[in-house]
Order: structure tokens, then sequence, then C-alpha cells
């Protein structure tokens, strides 16, 4: 049986320092039925000569002003046909072999329209790690989306059917200029939950300058409060959930607290690997 094509857009401006680990992290995958695409926004460092050294293995790639990140995000993906879609920025990357974990997740599990990987990062040196300080922090539902409790879902490690792409309008709402993500994964959600799981497929790289998601961390955040109001919510439910959440944590045994939180929050089970059966569903 075939691989399903999988779309991959990675938006860039000036990022040369980066690029290139990006570029291989997604090349190196030896996915062969890859449809990698990159939109650079008219850098002035390095950039395209970077991308020219691969563009033989692109499958569009064009250097040019827009009008920022999501903007060539949307010029990408209306360049896309991959069944599989995401996008990796500029100075994140992939794990190895995780194009082929993605495509044996959606191929095996009919029902998974979007997914998650585990969290993981990346230095400033491309070393990564790991934290996490929250049992259920790797597993999202709607729910949960709306509490806003300060943690994000990670954009690089999720990956999503076109199917769904076109049923929530297969568009990137440009009136968002940092929280266009937070924007999708509502729209998303109305459709399908999302799944998560433990395999390891992207990392997000904390860099020491011009990292957006780190110094507009304020007006992302009142983007993404302006989004969850325009909800069409249950605020009694919301307030009912948060008070909830809050009387959980006084349960002493730690087990408790995270069984009673994941059933109050509606998460769905994750995909996870098992020494017998390989991938299976799980609701951990």
């Amino acid at each position: 049986m075939p691989l399903p094509k999988i779309t991959i857009v990675t938006p860039s401006f000036n990022q040369a320092k980066y690029l290139e680990s990006t570029i291989l992290s997604v090349l190196g995958q030896g996915y062969p039925n890859l449809e990698y695409i990159i939109i650079d926004g008219g850098s002035t460092d390095c950039s395209v000569e970077i991308i020219r050294k691969y563009e033989r293995q692109l499958a569009y790639w064009v250097s040019g002003p827009d009008g920022g990140l999501y903007d060539a995000l949307q010029k990408g993906f209306a360049q896309s046909s991959g069944e599989i879609m995401a996008w990796l920025n500029a100075d994140d990357m992939y794990h190895p072999k995780s194009l082929f974990t993605v495509a044996e997740i959606f191929e095996r599990f009919g029902n998974v329209q979007w997914l998650m990987g585990s969290n993981t990062f990346f230095d400033e040196a491309g070393r990564p790690f790991l934290y996490d300080d929250l049992p259920y922090g790797q597993r999202w539902s709607r729910l949960r989306l709306q509490l806003f409790d300060g943690r994000f879902i990670q954009q690089e490690s999720v990956f999503w059917r076109r199917t769904l792409w076109q049923q929530a309008g297969g568009y990137i709402d440009q009136n968002y200029p940092l929280a266009a993500d937070f924007e999708l994964w509502l729209r998303f959600f109305k459709h399908e939950p999302l799944y998560s799981t433990s395999f390891m497929l992207a990392g997000f790289r904390f860099r020491s300058e011009n990292q957006k998601s780190y110094n507009q961390r304020g007006q992302y955040l009142q983007e993404a409060k302006h989004l969850l109001a325009r909800e069409d919510s249950n605020a009694t439910q919301i307030a009912f959930s948060r008070a909830m959440i809050g009387l959980i944590q006084i349960i002493p045994k730690r087990k408790w607290r995270e069984r009673m939180a994941a059933r109050l929050l509606g998460l769905p089970p994750r995909i996870v690997f098992d020494r017998n059966a390989g991938m299976v569903i799980r609701d951990q």
C-alpha cells in the first residue's frame, strides 16, 4: 500500500542561521511521498542560497515580499495537494522517522483526523530536551483549550488530514498576526477531537534573540483571549469546570487527580507504543 502524501510548508524570513537544519530535518526523513514547500518572505540574508541548494527536492518554493508568517502559510497551502498537512517554522525541526510515524498513525486509526506529537524542544544549539509539569499537559480537548490554562498546543508537532482542513474552511485567518494557529485549532475542535501520541514528532527551538513567541507573548495572549471571547461557549460549564479542577487538586493521590481531571476535561485517549502490539490507543 503506497504511503499517503504528506505536505509540509515552511515559512521563512531571514532565518539562515537555522533554516538549513530545518530543511534537513524534513528531507532527511527519507519519506518517499513528501511534498515540501518553502515560502520565503524576501530574505536579505543567505536564506535563498540555502533554499537553492535543495530546490530539486522541493515541490515548490518562492522568495518575495509577503504579509508575514500566516500569509506565507496560506500561500504555501494553496500550492499543496497532500492528504496529510502540517507546517514547520524555519527554526524548528522534526525528529527522525516522524513522517513515517505520522503516516502509520493516520493509516492505522481512521478516526484520527488531527494529531499532536509528544511535546519536545530544542535549545539554540539544536539539542533536544523535554519538560512538562502537568500530568495531562500533552492531551487536549476543546474544553481544555477554552479554559486557557496558559499552555498551548505544540504547533510544530501537529498534523491533520486535508479533509479536516477543508471542513474547517481551508484557510489561515490573517486577522491574528500572532495567534492564527490558536484560531485554527478552535475551528478544528468544532469538527473533531485532537488525538495525541507519546511518539516524538517535532520540537520547538528556543532562541536567545528575535523570537516572537517569547518577545510578544503578551500580544499572543490577548489575541487568544479575544478568540475565546468570540466562541459560542457555555460560560456556566466553563466556570464549573474551572472550579472542579481546583477541587480536584486537593485529592491526595496523584493518580486519582489525573484520572478525574482527564475525565472532567473530556480528554481523548493517546496513541502510545506497546511492546507486544506496537501502536495502540489507550485512555491514559
